[in-house]
C-alpha cells in the first residue's frame, strides 16, 4: 500500500491514519507459511515539530508446525511497528529511520520485513512440548509410548552372565 504524505509533511500536529491488509499467504518462511490470514495493519503517520513517525499495529493468526512434534497449532500474533521517517539521514548506517522519497510512503517496505524480523526462530506448540519418541515417532504429548528405552551396549557382556 502506498501512503501519501502530502497532508501530514508539512503541517506539525497534523496525523495520516491508515488501515489495510497485508497479504503474505505466498510467503514461506522456514518451509512453512505460516501468514496464511491477511495481516491486518492499522496506524498513523504524525507530524510532530516536522518530523514524521509512523506508528502501527500489526494482528494475524499464525498457522505453525510445532518444530518438536510436527503438530499443527495455531497462534495470535500482534506486532507494534514504530520508526521515524525522513527523505535523507546523514548517517547512513542507522537502520531505525525509514527512508523514501517524494510525497509517498510504500508502507509495505516497511512491515514486510518488521514482520519477518519478529517471527520465531523455533515455534513450539506449548513450552512444555514433549515431542516424538527417537524410536518409534509417537507423539509424547498424546502420552507414553510401548518402546523400551534402547540397551546400552556397554552392558551387554553383564547380560549375558546367568546368576544361580
Amino acid at each position: 500500500m502506498i501512503l501519501s504524505l502530502r497532508t501530514v509533511k508539512d503541517v506539525s500536529g497534523s496525523q495520516e491514519h491508515f488501515s489495510y491488509a497485508l497479504d503474505l499467504s505466498g510467503m514461506e518462511m522456514g518451509f512453512q507459511t505460516p501468514a496464511q490470514e491477511p495481516i491486518q495493519v492499522t496506524g498513523m503517520v504524525k507530524n510532530a515539530a516536522g518530523m514524521l513517525t509512523l506508528e502501527a499495529t500489526m494482528q494475524t493468526t499464525l498457522h505453525l508446525v510445532c518444530d518438536r512434534c510436527n503438530a499443527d497449532f495455531t497462534r495470535d500474533k500482534t506486532l507494534a511497528v514504530s520508526c521515524p521517517l525522513a527523505t535523507s539521514v546523514e548517517d547512513a548506517e542507522n537502520d531505525e529511520i525509514f527512508v523514501y522519497s517524494g510525497e509517498e510512503v510504500a508502507l509495505d517496505d516497511i512491515f514486510i520485513p518488521a514482520f519477518v524480523l519478529d517471527m520465531e526462530t523455533k515455534n513450539l506448540c506449548a513450552d512444555d512440548c514433549k515431542g516424538l519418541c527417537a524410536q518409534c515417532g509417537h507423539n509424547l504429548n498424546q502420552g507414553p509410548c510401548d518402546c523400551k528405552p534402547p540397551s546400552d551396549p556397554r552392558w551387554d557382556a553383564l547380560k549375558q552372565l546367568q546368576l544361580p
